[in-house]
């Protein structure tokens, strides 16, 4: 089964709502796994709300209008991580009724929790736009016999610290570079998803790209002899490339690097379990990103994990983007619907970076 789609909007309970020291007009709501700064009074625990998660980029309507930037109300309204009387907020939570008012129903459509309403509400997942260097090299989009470069945050998926209780793993540091994928195809593979392209490709987070030797790119496939090393195989390196000239270079290194994260398996569409990955990089010598743990699962709640993931630095001591949580071996997640693998983002990085 494919990996299940990102709800930006959602139907949701309040599980509980906490005070602010200091603060006499807001409070902090849990939801899902998450802490959203709210109007007091505005909600009881257990009332139905819409819930938007970060990076939701919000249509411009009654209900959204407040969050308009007076000074350039044409900007996107893009959901991020803030900070309000020391209390960190992620995301929104409005009402269920006020949302649906305004597309005219008279009682809102769902009852159950859970329900997907990005749709419906117009809501968009704000996207990096496309750098000037790939403008005019994109030959097609991501390959549809791939899986893309993206876990769920826990805080939306809170089920999945059940699920992985006494599972042995690994947690890899995320680093804050872009995603790429590189691939190779053999005759077999060829017939099997054909019609296709080259045996050999490189794709960015969301396309696949001509060869060119200007974008950074195709200077990793290059740097790193990847067309050379994975003849004859069936497979797809999905990695972080990181350096100068990335992401205001958070890790402050002189070039500009690969860190593997995962492999793909093309013919058996599945990820190499963890010993295999480890294994098949020293094979390639290419670099794998860093483990910062291995062993069983310990943590118990969303507050455990994110403590950990805040206190991960890189090695110039500049503050982690955060963690990612993979079982050693490949398993199915039914909170997730999807791959067993999942994300805890520093509050901390982003509050600092503003995003």
């Amino acid at each position: 089964m494919e990996d299940s789609i990102r709800k930006l909007a959602s139907v949701q309970r309040i599980k509980s709502l906490s005070p602010i020291k200091g603060a006499d007009r807001i409070e902090v709501a849990e939801i899902l796994g998450w802490k959203v700064v709210v109007k007091k009074g505005e909600f009881q625990v257990n009332d139905r709300c819409i819930y938007f998660e970060v990076d939701s980029v919000l249509p411009r309507t009654a209900w959204s209008e407040f969050l308009v930037d007076q000074n350039r109300p044409d900007k996107p309204i893009r959901l991020k991580t803030i900070r309000l009387r020391k209390q960190i907020s992620q995301g929104l939570a409005i009402p269920a009724s006020i949302a649906f008012d305004e597309l005219g129903q008279d009682t809102m459509p769902f009852d159950w929790e859970g329900e997907d309403v990005t749709e419906i509400l117009g809501v968009k997942k704000y996207e990096i736009p496309l750098p000037s260097e790939l403008q005019g090299l994109v030959r097609g989009t991501f390959p549809l016999w791939l899986k893309k470069t993206d876990s769920h945050r826990v805080q939306s998926h809170p089920r999945v610290i059940e699920e992985m209780q006494g599972r042995e793993c690994y947690v890899t540091i995320k680093i804050d570079g872009t995603s790429s994928t590189f691939y190779n195809r053999t005759d077999q593979a060829l017939e099997e998803f054909a019609p296709l392209l080259d045996d050999f490709g490189v794709c960015s987070r969301n396309m696949d790209l001509k060869e060119n030797d200007t974008n950074t790119y195709w200077r990793m496939a290059y740097k790193y002899r990847l067309a050379e090393k994975m003849q004859g195989m069936d497979i797809a390196i999905q990695a972080e490339t990181y350096g100068q000239g990335i992401q205001k270079n958070k890790l402050g290194i002189d070039d500009v690097r690969l860190g593997v994260f995962d492999a793909f398996n093309i013919l058996d569409y599945r990820y190499l379990d963890y010993l295999d990955l480890i294994k098949f990089c020293k094979e390639l010598d290419i670099p794998m990103v860093d483990v910062v743990y291995s062993g069983i699962f310990k943590w118990k709640s969303v507050d455990e994990l994110i403590e950990f993931a805040s206190a991960q630095r890189y090695p110039n001591g500049a503050i982690a983007e955060g963690i990612v949580i993979r079982p050693m071996v490949e398993a199915y997640s039914e909170a997730l619907q999807g791959r067993m693998a999942f994300k805890v983002i520093s509050p901390k990085f982003l509050l600092k970076n503003n995003d």
